[in-house]
């Protein structure tokens, strides 16, 4: 098993739309909307669709094809 990337965030949460973006694994704002309205990504193990999911530290996201990052506290 791979290890999880962590991802630190400086607040106290961060909309997933933001997070995907620090990611850096999509090129655009665009891409990221249409991204999670076609494919979305699972949060905690659920399906998520929407941009302004709060992530809190502790999430963990994965990104299909890419990969799992936790959200961490900086």
């Amino acid at each position: 098993m791979h290890e999880h990337e962590q991802i630190p965030i400086s607040t106290d949460y961060i909309p997933l739309g933001q997070f995907i973006k620090l990611l850096n694994v999509l090129d655009s704002g665009g891409m990221v909307k249409a991204y999670l309205q076609d494919i979305g990504v699972l949060i905690n193990g659920e399906r998520e669709h929407r941009r302004g999911r709060k992530l809190y530290p502790g999430d963990t996201v994965e990104v299909e094809d890419i990969g799992t990052f936790i959200v961490s506290k900086e």
